[in-house]
């Protein structure tokens, strides 16, 4: 395939790749369009490569709001997440901020003897394992306890009531300046979740060291990250002898190449233990991130992410996993895997942020996750988890703009219905061929990133369901379109004479809470009545209701109408 060429064509380089995509001034619509599935056709196991969540704010997690969005997706979800947050080892109250938080577990009395207190640790793990949902276990970052001296020299703090203490302004980022104190950290943490939680659930966890450590994350060179790996690895297996460990988490920037790659050189010269590879991609980095523009202006420059600059970034990334025949085919996670950055930033700080509210963004998720699939076959390499950087906020307006799974009251935002689609597809996959899907073997620059398309990712269950999520979406958010597309799934080879079809739909009319909100005059102070009007518009719903479809020598054609944008699953249950 021809994207793993263009990844060794242009390692090193993120040339002719927008920070984001420009809406197009004169977009082409799609009008019609074919998918063709063929039921007797599985070609493997769909890999639910979208259970995985993270965020920074690990203090909002037990969080009564926190606990309630993880026990929802919980309940929806066949396959339990695995759960990464930021911040285990930094010190602190407790108290969360957006893009800040603490576990305060690492301690040293006055003569520099280590102890740890897992009150807050425990606090986070429990509301996420009580939830049914695992841990991916972020190994980060440096305790104030274990700040080099150095490290005070780097960050003088004007002394103000807005300001972050120089700790928190990034003292943590340093490396620990004693390693064997972080191993004993490192062995102690895994010791007590052991003993909290047994051996059965910890070993479905994941252990990493740090987070993009190609950037201000990590304060030191890059061989001192190596070492601290080896170190980390070390501790953690003479605990779990079994225990998945991985990294480097770097970012899908031009930083990363080298990183990853220097990384996978001192694994391989050490023979450290590797048993996964992770590392991160963003869809947008919209320019400014903050306009301080009146509220309501609208945004300088009309911007989008861009999925194109997402898989652009995985595919190069996968490139250098293939220098190592002995890393190769590792499992990968992207573990931070999100349209747009940074996850607290808002429609307010930017317009451009608007699209996290809309419907807009769990259609770009879904056409996000197939391609992603589709580049994971291309590639010795597997792409296990395809994480998404979203939780929620503390004391937000409705519908803030933030990337977050739920906003103020409680409600849950377009976004979350795409999970719920993600959960009723079947466990092996489908040939699905659209004669108006954009292929992914040209990631060249766009600047208007991937044209409209029309594409679909088709499963099969043990029980004979037929599932098909097909999708109208282009990367643009402003692009508008009054008209359409008839779009016509064609199935071949269905086992059964016929079926029961209901057609579950996100767009700006169907399981759409954000859509309702604005309907009745997006308020901010909304009373119990209307508040309940909003709650009733934010499940998945269907296009019509459920009917029996019937089959002729095996095939059905299943015609469905999709708006700009839009994601419908089509289910056809055997009768």
């Amino acid at each position: 395939m021809a994207s793993s060429k263009l990844s060794s064509d242009h390692a090193g380089t993120n040339q002719g790749h927008p920070s984001a995509s420009r809406s197009d001034p004169d977009p082409r619509h799609v009008r019609t369009a074919e998918v063709r599935i063929d039921a007797a056709a599985p070609t493997g196991d769909l890999t639910p490569i979208w259970a995985s969540m993270g965020y920074d704010e690990i203090n909002y997690t037990y969080r009564p709001d926190g606990k309630r969005l993880l026990r929802s997706i919980g309940e929806f979800s066949p396959q339990a997440f695995h759960v990464r947050p930021h911040y285990m080892f930094c010190s602190g109250s407790g108290w969360g901020q957006p893009h800040w938080g603490n576990g305060n577990v690492y301690h040293e009395d006055a003569d520099g003897n280590p102890f740890y207190d897992f009150t807050l640790l425990d606090e986070t793990y429990d509301a996420i394992v009580g939830a049914g949902h695992h841990v991916l276990v972020e190994l980060g970052f440096t305790p104030k306890d274990l700040v080099p001296e150095k490290a005070n020299q780097v960050f003088p703090v004007i002394s103000s009531p807005t300001v972050y203490s120089a700790y928190e302004q990034g003292l943590w980022s340093f490396p620990p300046k004693d390693y064997g104190k972080w191993a004993g950290l490192c062995a102690a943490t895994a010791a007590h979740v052991l003993e909290r939680y047994g051996a059965e659930e910890v070993s479905t966890w994941v252990w990493e060291l740090w987070n993009e450590p190609d950037i201000f994350y990590w304060r030191g060179t890059p061989q001192q990250y190596y070492d601290l790996y080896t170190v980390t690895v070390e501790a953690i297996r003479g605990v779990l002898p079994e225990a998945r460990v991985g990294g480097p988490s770097v970012t899908g920037g031009d930083s990363g190449v080298p990183f990853l790659r220097g990384f996978l050189e001192h694994c391989s010269r050490t023979d450290t233990a590797l048993d996964y590879v992770s590392f991160h991609t963003k869809g947008s980095w919209f320019t400014p991130w903050r306009t301080y523009g009146p509220i309501g202006a609208p945004a300088p420059v009309q911007e989008s992410p861009s999925a194109v600059k997402m898989l652009f970034e995985v595919d190069r990334l996968l490139a250098v996993m293939g220098e190592f025949p002995e890393y190769a085919g590792l499992p990968v996670l992207v573990d931070e895997c999100d349209a747009g950055v940074p996850a607290h930033h808002s429609a307010y700080d930017n317009p451009n942020f608007r699209f996290q509210n809309t419907e807009y963004y769990p259609v770009f998720q879904a056409k996000l996750m197939k391609k992603l699939l589709d580049l994971s076959a291309a590639h010795p390499g597997h792409i296990e988890q395809a994480t998404t950087w979203s939780f929620y906020f503390e004391g937000e307006r409705y519908f803030e703009g933030t990337r977050s799974w739920t906003t103020q009251g409680g409600i849950e935002k377009p976004f979350m219905n795409a999970y719920r689609l993600f959960a009723k597809l079947g466990d092996r996959r489908l040939s699905a061929e659209s004669d108006q899907a954009f292929p992914i073997d040209d990631l060249s620059g766009r600047e208007y990133g991937m044209p409209e398309e029309v594409d679909a990712l088709a499963s099969i269950a043990d029980d004979g369901t037929v599932t098909a999520l097909v999708w109208r979406h282009g990367d643009d958010q402003y692009a508008a379109d009054t008209e359409p597309t008839a779009a016509v799934l064609a199935f071949a080879n269905l086992a059964a004479a016929s079926y029961s079809a209901v057609e579950y739909r996100i767009d700006a009319d169907h399981s759409n809470a954000h859509t309702v909100w604005e309907a009745l005059g997006s308020p901010q102070d909304p009373d119990a009545a209307t508040l309940a009007k909003i709650h009733a518009g934010q499940g998945l719903e269907t296009v019509g209701e459920s009917h029996t479809v019937d089959t002729v020598d095996g095939a059905l054609r299943y015609a469905t109408a999709l708006p700009l944008p839009s994601v419908s699953l089509v289910v056809l249950e055997p009768r």
